[in-house]
């Protein structure tokens, strides 16, 4: 698996492109300005990848703004989020598992891609910290609860979160005070 970051929008929000094996996805299309959205596209163009799907780990806006662009550019691109995946009973989709993490919103979900030990947490988890619940749709007692389903992954799984730097299970919970 080969996962591209690109850091979009005022807050930093982390855009993955994700090649596995012959598919190519996005995790949390983040283009806020049109330079952005060039750059993404110049990066797909110029190592000829096209995305057949989307991944939303949540819909906060800084995580969604650029989905327009991407279907402007891949109309018959996919979408995967929680309305798509929890809500009509498909817990594995591209080769992953998707893991409902209310508490951040209520919409929250992890991809984990078991064989390679990689997850996709947006807002959930980030590097020695988690996401804010004070916003609508954010529940601390739902946020514990779902990091308790993380911490039960492998201690090397490698975390790539919604803002900031990647991480590792283990790291996580020897450094993370919600973990």
């Amino acid at each position: 698996m080969e996962i591209k970051t690109f850091y979009f929008n005022p807050y930093r929000e982390c855009t993955y492109v994700v090649q596995h094996g012959q598919e190519v996805f996005i995790v949390d299309p983040g283009m806020y300005t049109a330079k952005e959205v060039e750059r993404l596209m110049s990066y797909l163009h110029d190592n000829q990848l096209s995305p057949t799907m989307y991944l939303i780990t949540h819909s906060h806006p800084d995580h969604i703004c650029g989905v327009e662009a991407l279907i402007s550019h891949y109309p018959d691109i996919r979408k995967v989020s929680y309305q798509t995946s929890v809500v009509n009973n498909q817990l594995s989709v591209c080769g992953c598992q998707v893991i409902p993490t209310p508490g951040h919103k209520e919409d929250s979900v992890c991809y984990y891609f078991a064989d390679e030990k990689i997850l996709f947490t947006g807002d959930t988890l980030f590097q020695e910290s988690i996401g804010r619940t004070d916003l609508p749709g954010g529940d601390m007692s739902e946020l514990i609860r779902s990091l308790k389903k993380l911490s039960e992954l492998p201690d090397d799984t490698q975390v790539y979160p919604g803002h900031g730097y990647a991480t590792t299970i283990g790291h996580e919970k020897e450094y993370n005070p919600y973990l």
